[in-house]
């Protein structure tokens, strides 16, 4: 994997080509690999404290070849942890409903997407993030300063900002790969750096 671009064209640019990369490693991993990489994911997660100690978590269903979120969610909701996952919204904004299993779920087609898994309750609004103690993150990267490489879509900037103009502090941790920790990903002026990142060989702190 080559992440790193010839010459900075601009952090928008540099984005877009780190994305196709660490996109392109992802389709092509094994199934099986992936399914070992969240059950490591689901132990290496209780070393952020702020994990062990969470009363409310926003997680996310991951897809694909995604790090794997499910033996986490599971974890989570037995340790007696309220654990919220996302509704994606016309708009690209994000509503929140509780994670109460695995049946819990619905597959939710969004035209010009794929198929999402969505919590199949009540819908508790977008500002229901804002109780949460930790959320977790996805992304695709994230450097030794704890800058993280989004898919690009902007639902998680909003969530972002949503927090920091309400005044909440949650630890933000993102779920990685191990060779999708960097040296540098570009930022913009909107990114925020995250405070942890777990992989399947362990937690890293940034802040």
């Amino acid at each position: 994997m080559s992440p790193h671009s010839d010459k900075p064209r601009g952090a928008h640019a540099d984005k877009r080509t780190l994305r196709r990369t660490f996109l392109a490693v992802r389709n092509t991993l094994p199934v099986g690999d992936v399914r070992k990489t969240e059950l490591a994911l689901a132990e290496r997660a209780f070393e952020v404290e702020e994990l062990v100690r969470a009363r409310t978590v926003a997680a996310y269903v991951s897809l694909g070849g995604e790090p794997g979120t499910a033996p986490l969610l599971d974890a989570l909701r037995a340790r007696g942890t309220r654990v919220l996952l996302p509704v994606l919204l016309d708009d690209n904004d994000l509503d929140w409903g509780v994670y109460e299993g695995p049946s819990s779920l619905v597959e939710v087609q969004h035209p010009g997407r794929i198929a999402l898994l969505e919590p199949g309750g009540e819908r508790l609004g977008p500002d229901a993030v804002l109780a949460a103690d930790v959320v977790l993150l996805p992304g695709l990267a994230v450097d030794a300063r704890g800058m993280r490489l989004g898919r690009g879509g902007g639902s998680y900037d909003r969530v972002l900002a949503r927090l920091e103009s309400a005044g909440a502090h949650p630890a933000l941790v993102v779920l990685l790969y191990d060779d999708e920790v960097i040296a540098h990903v570009p930022a913009e002026p909107h990114d925020k750096a995250v405070h942890a990142v777990v992989t399947p060989s362990g937690a890293r702190r940034f802040l």
